[in-house]
């Protein structure tokens, strides 16, 4: 057999791909290292101008526009006007940018900290019992303006839809799929899941919570608070009304 190398050209041009990857990936890295400087700036100076912040950075008033503008489409920063400085300014407003909620949320935030103090406060002064009355409590405020969708649902693949449909309008990002012998619902998010991880409390009250709305018995396989990909409950195929003893949580892997 003939051996067939490379020739110089080709070995050439790959090395042109390869540096212009390269190159890209840097490209990149930058423009993240620049626009999170742009945002920090947004942050902590803002309501500001474009050119305020090309200024403060060093770089080119068009530059920040840019990314600013990235920050705008994503929803990470609003705008809004200057005030005139005098009545008889003529021409537009100078514009102002900051931060939105969302755009704030890249520099983290402290709640989840919070929320276990919270609890651990709550659990010392108050024991068990108080704990998964707060639990409780906080399930209920979240399933009951929802309460009369779902159980105005005959059958158990469609309370379980009416459920995912709640749940993700809540922030968690649910699904429902039917898997022969019953009905998966996937909660591919969970907003308490670092609080859940030291309160298991927060998912035993949601697990006897789904299962009351649903008139069956619920299994939960797997949570995220526990490490899992993806918070995931079975729901047999038994009719509304006919709830048995709750299975406990086992920890197991989704099917």
């Amino acid at each position: 057999m003939t051996a067939i190398f490379a020739t110089s050209a080709e070995i050439r041009n790959t090395g042109v791909v390869k540096n212009a990857e390269t190159h890209l990936d840097a490209v990149h890295q930058h423009d993240g290292k620049t626009r999170r400087a742009v945002a920090r700036l947004l942050l902590e100076q803002g309501p500001v101008t474009a050119a305020a912040v090309a200024e403060e950075l060093g770089i080119s008033p068009t530059a920040v526009r840019r990314h600013i503008d990235a920050l705008l489409t994503d929803g990470e920063a609003i705008t809004r006007d200057a005030p005139r400085q005098t009545q008889r300014g003529r021409g537009r407003p100078a514009k102002l940018f900051l931060l939105t909620d969302a755009g704030r949320a890249r520099f983290g935030h402290a709640y989840d900290d919070l929320a276990v103090a919270a609890i651990r406060f709550l659990a010392q002064t108050g024991g068990e019992e108080a704990v998964r009355a707060f639990a409780q409590s906080r399930v209920d405020a979240l399933v009951d303006r929802h309460r009369s969708a779902i159980v105005a649902q005959v059958t158990p693949a469609e309370r379980a839809k009416a459920l995912a449909a709640a749940l993700t309008r809540e922030g968690y990002a649910s699904s429902a799929r039917n898997v022969g012998v019953g009905e998966q619902l996937c909660q591919h998010h969970c907003p308490v899941a670092h609080v859940a991880a030291e309160f298991p409390q927060l998912c035993e009250t949601e697990t006897e919570t789904f299962a009351n709305l649903l008139g069956t018995h619920v299994q939960r396989l797997a949570t995220i608070a526990r490490g899992h990909a993806v918070c995931t409950t079975h729901i047999p195929n038994v009719q509304p009304g006919s709830a048995g003893k709750l299975i406990p949580d086992d920890g197991g892997e989704p099917a």
